[in-house]
């Protein structure tokens, strides 16, 4: 039997990065799986009865926890009544403090630290599996956990990928500015004031464009990115911020982007180039290991991260060269991608 752990996705009200791996995973994993939630103890979701584990079992959680959260769980981990196996987002807690929320600060590494105990933990990236051995080395833990990378699934929203023809504009394309996406919460680490900064030096140069800022306002950090994004729309008509759509409403904005820049100084896996590659959309995005190992399979241009003068030059050449363009979407859709049932499957293969 495999448990999958729902505690914070069942009562989520945003849908952040975190809690679409985790439902999506869960969709896939249909009734290969049986979602439990923590209450003293773990719970089935449906029948709410406590859950007699067995040695042979699983337990599968997706999600971040800490005691404080969850008192007691730690000493209910130790005690092991069955296997455990976790999926490991990143380390950016650790590494960018000064953007990260106080308590993610102050809990990740006793988080990172539980998980040398789990069985199984299933990184969604190699960048992000390296930094947990590593902390693990630097800390002097012998972990018990076997890592792998899982690779997660591009079909955000289970579209089919792009069939038509590469070099085909999608219907309306023909008279529409061309258009750069942006998407992901408003915070600092993501980087769109950089973005900004970049795509008003086009605009003052004479570049006719859209921008498209897609993603909500993180509570904590995001407040002074929202004002000067508010304050440059009212005077910007090209410059729109959508602070949540619908799946449908964002697959046609990843069809229709000229360019989907990805400024972020720091990712886990950076899923949603993967979407936007998914949809056949050019991508410009930071050179950091873990984007690189998306955008290594071509369908995308990396850029210096926070290089003004690179990210100008880039960009500007992606907007104003259709035939790079083209060739661009067409790598994208040629190439391979995992969908969320191959994620699924993945997770089930290594559980076995």
């Amino acid at each position: 039997m495999i448990y999958y752990d729902v505690t914070k996705m069942r009562g989520a009200r945003q849908k952040s990065g975190l809690t679409r791996v985790s439902s999506r995973l869960l969709q896939e994993l249909g009734d290969a799986v049986t979602p439990v939630s923590w209450d003293e103890g773990f719970r089935e979701l449906k029948k709410g009865s406590r859950v007699q584990f067995k040695p042979g079992d699983w337990l599968l959680t997706v999600e971040l926890f800490s005691e404080a959260e969850r008192p007691g769980f730690a000493a209910w981990l130790a005690a092991r009544e069955c296997r455990l196996a976790a999926v490991f987002h990143d380390a950016i807690p650790l590494r960018f403090p000064h953007v990260t929320w106080p308590q993610s600060v102050q809990r990740h590494p006793g988080y990172m630290k539980l998980l040398a105990g789990f069985d199984q933990v299933l990184a969604v990236s190699e960048a992000s599996r390296r930094d947990l051995v590593e902390f693990w080395h630097w800390q002097g833990v012998v972990p018990r956990a076997q890592t792998a990378t899982l690779g997660l699934g591009a079909d955000f929203d289970g579209s089919a990928r792009m069939t038509e023809d590469a070099g085909s504009p999608s219907r309306g394309a023909k008279t529409r500015r061309p258009s750069v996406l942006c998407v992901g919460i408003l915070e600092p680490r993501k980087n769109q004031l950089f973005l900004l900064d970049v795509v008003q030096e086009l605009w003052t140069r004479g570049v006719d464009f859209d921008l498209h800022l897609v993603g909500r306002m993180n509570p904590h950090f995001g407040g002074p990115v929202g004002k000067r994004i508010r304050q440059a729309a009212r005077g910007e008509r090209r410059l729109r911020w959508h602070a949540a759509v619908a799946d449908a409403v964002l697959s046609r904005l990843y069809s229709d982007a000229t360019v989907v820049a990805f400024p972020t100084m720091a990712e886990g896996c950076g899923l949603p180039l993967r979407e936007a590659l998914w949809r056949g959309a050019p991508c410009l995005c930071s050179d950091l290991p873990v984007l690189r190992e998306n955008a290594d399979s071509e369908g995308c241009v990396l850029a210096a991260v926070n290089d003004h003068a690179d990210w100008v030059a880039k960009l500007g050449s992606l907007l104003a060269d259709a035939a790079r363009g083209v060739e661009l979407r067409s790598a994208a859709r040629q190439r391979w991608l995992p969908r969320w049932q191959d994620t699924a499957q993945m997770v089930l293969a290594m559980l076995r």
